[in-house]
């Protein structure tokens, strides 16, 4: 019992430390991309001629792929060796971010984007399944801890290398950094080890067929939503048909010997309630971040760059208390009260947002700062539950679920936040518009009767378009007030100032409604959770300590890989 204590007491060694730096540099280069170019399409737009669709697109299509590609690729991974499953998509991911440079076709660009989350799909499932079997069982809590810091901290990362590239260069920089990085990474992971499942059976077709088109028609409802509204017709159809995919998937699965994904890991407490708290942070994660950007920008008036820095604070959160939360988890079986009470913590913040008045950054600061701990707390031990729960076998299948459940959360979470955030901006800001178009058309008319034809008839013409502009959100109604700043100034002051009206409402109610699902949540977890990351094998004394139990010596019993619905806590 010495010897076994001593052992867990170890630092890491310098491998497990490499490898690590490796995997974390892979994964935050993919998550970095998801947003990257949300900074830069203006610039994108002007160059290529896209369109608002697709612009969306732009960034979407990186998004489409890479989540309705994960759970295969996490397979390829697990059956032909993660390392080498990482290098190819490193390579793939590379070449698919420098084809952008020599292209001016905005259709083109959304294929190079699809791409590029394809390949990206390869990359992320092997990172975090290549920490979990390649670092010693006693420090991998603390690997795992690391990695979900630096995953849910790569999208601000994405905002803030944007930012700067942008202020010295054009678009095309984010481009060549990616493929730089992904071309250097790559070569670095030659230094790695590898690890493969053992015993892979014969890989699934059907059932990654139709996980892929069943995840394929959720996202995709789900990101035209706010776009189209939920009654439109392509809307319902992928959400209809993607749930009656994903029906049909656990059915296949639970009849096939070698499945895909073994659907019956969900049943196990620990597996379903980590993959719940992922869905869960992503989902008010991106939905604050849809909300927030657009207030620092459009209200506050930051540039792109400052509103990266500004949203550092939440990655410092995030990472400091990610190794908190994980610890307490793990070392004092209170999984159950680490998830809900950071899920229960961010749920509060993000309801304070919506409901406390503040006029500056600084005034909400501590609001955010009380997000990021309750979200760290809860981002760690939820992919510790997740990996310690799957067999050691099938770690990137159990890295895709916990991949494939971010970026659900994450599209229901901007799917939430900008349908409010259109149909409240869109029942406010009619008369608004109206109103803008009369006094412009009126202001013009007195330029004309005043004797200035030229400008008067501008402003004629302008106000039609004007009008449209501002219906369509806040950015373009701000557009339309820097164009009539000179001309008539008080009428750019007052449509400043009724188009963030009609902004600020929504945007509360957006925040209120993503807390307290957040909150609900967190019940609905304090019920779900257990108490251990992983289920106490039979016969062991549940007074054993966990540096005498491992969660690496629990991984492999085969308790963990059963269903503990019936288990005591």
């Amino acid at each position: 019992m010495v010897q076994t204590a001593t052992t867990s007491t170890r630092g890491f060694d310098l491998r497990s430390v490499w490898l690590i730096a490796i995997a974390c540099a892979a994964v935050s280069m993919v998550v970095a991309a998801m947003a990257a170019l949300n900074t830069a399409l203006p610039e994108i737009a002007v160059d290529t001629g896209a369109d608002s669709g697709q612009m969306t697109w732009i960034v979407d299509g990186y998004t489409l792929a890479l989540a309705a590609l994960l759970l295969p690729a996490g397979a390829i991974g697990d059956r032909f060796g993660r390392r080498g499953v990482l290098i190819v998509g490193l390579f793939a991911f590379a070449v698919a971010s420098m084809l952008p440079i020599w292209i001016n076709d905005p259709v083109q660009l959304v294929v190079t984007r699809v791409l590029a989350g394809a390949a990206a799909a390869l990359i992320m499932p092997a990172t975090l399944s290549l920490i979990t079997s390649g670092v010693p069982e006693h420090r991998r809590a603390i690997g795992v801890s690391i990695w979900a810091a630096v995953a849910g901290g790569g999208a601000i990362a994405g905002f803030l290398v944007t930012g700067v590239l942008l202020e010295f260069f054009s678009w095309h920089s984010i481009f060549i950094t990616f493929a730089s990085s992904a071309l250097l990474t790559a070569l670095l992971s030659l230094t790695i080890g590898t690890s493969r499942d053992s015993n892979p059976g014969r890989f699934d077709i059907a059932g990654s067929v139709t996980s892929i088109l069943a995840v394929t028609g959720v996202v995709l409802g789900l990101l035209e939503a706010p776009h189209r509204g939920w009654a439109d017709p392509l809307v319902l159809i992928s959400l209809v048909g993607g749930i009656a995919l994903a029906v049909a998937f656990v059915v296949l699965e639970l009849r096939r010997s070698s499945p895909l994904l073994d659907v019956r890991l969900f049943t196990n407490r620990a597996f379903g309630s980590g993959s719940l708290s992922i869905a869960m942070q992503f989902f008010a994660s991106f939905g604050v971040f849809y909300l927030m950007l657009q207030q620092l920008q459009l209200v506050f008036g930051y540039t792109p760059l400052q509103s990266a820095f500004a949203l550092m604070p939440m990655v410092a959160g995030v990472g400091v208390f990610a190794l908190i939360g994980n610890w307490i988890a793990v070392r004092f079986h209170a999984l159950r009260f680490v998830l809900a009470g950071g899920i229960m913590l961010s749920g509060i913040g993000i309801v304070l947002l919506g409901t406390i008045e503040y006029d500056t950054y600084w005034a909400a600061l501590w609001i955010i700062v009380l997000c990021a701990i309750g979200i760290g707390l809860a981002t760690a031990s939820s992919t510790t539950a997740i990996m310690s729960n799957t067999p050691t076998d099938n770690q990137g299948v159990g890295s895709a679920v916990n991949d494939t459940a971010r970026e659900l959360g994450a599209a229901i979470g901007i799917a939430v936040a900008g349908s409010i955030m259109a149909a409240g901006y869109a029942s406010r800001i009619g008369p608004v518009a109206d109103n803008a178009q009369a006094q412009l058309t009126a202001a013009g008319e007195q330029r004309i009767a005043a004797g200035d034809p030229i400008v008067g008839q501008m402003l004629v013409q302008q106000a039609g378009e004007a009008a449209e502009y501002i219906r369509r959100s806040l950015a373009e109604a701000t557009a339309v007030v820097e164009r009539l700043s000179e001309q008539a100034a008080p009428l750019a002051m007052q449509i400043a100032a009724d188009a963030q009206n009609a902004f600020l409402e929504p945007m509360r109610q957006g925040y209120i409604v993503l807390g307290s699902v957040l909150m609900a949540s967190a019940v609905a977890l304090l019920w779900l959770a257990p108490r251990r990351v992983v289920p106490e094998p039979d016969g062991v004394d549940a007074t054993r300590s966990t540096d005498e139990i491992s969660v690496g010596a629990a991984i492999d019993t085969e308790t963990s890989a059963r269903p503990e619905t019936n288990r005591p806590d």
